[in-house]
């Protein structure tokens, strides 16, 4: 009997790579302007509020994604509970609230987020930092 020559393996599509921080930066970069118009027309100044949003947050979570893991477990969870702390604080500071209201809810969010990543890492790595093996 001949040998079939292989199948080529298929190459898959991984959401973290750039799809998935593209996307959340275009939902945050779409938010944005719409808080921070109340409502009314968009301007120029609100649309490029909201480029440069979409931009930064999703630079930011892709190089968390990408580069996150050089990061031992402790300082990733900072990193990201800061990343998600800022950018709710950011979000409830354009609805015109007072810079200590935003602040407070910055630090409880990034708190939380920091909290529940710690634990995430925590859990789904061995002591070394590497992935647990279940």
């Amino acid at each position: 009997m001949a040998a079939h020559a292989a199948v080529p393996a298929r190459r898959t599509v991984h959401l973290h790579g750039a799809v998935l921080p593209a996307l959340i930066g275009i939902a945050y970069g779409l938010y944005a302007p719409t808080v921070s118009r109340h409502g009314g027309a968009l301007t120029w100044g609100q649309l490029w509020l909201g480029i440069i949003s979409a931009i930064l947050v999703g630079g930011a979570v892709y190089a968390l994604r990408t580069y996150g893991r050089a990061l031992p477990r402790e300082p990733r969870a900072v990193a990201w509970g800061a990343l998600a702390g800022v950018a709710i604080g950011f979000l409830y500071s354009l609805s015109g609230s007072s810079v200590l209201s935003a602040s407070v809810l910055g630090l409880i969010v990034a708190a939380g987020v920091g909290a529940g990543a710690f634990y995430l890492f925590y859990t789904h790595e061995d002591a070394t930092g590497h992935p647990a093996p279940y």
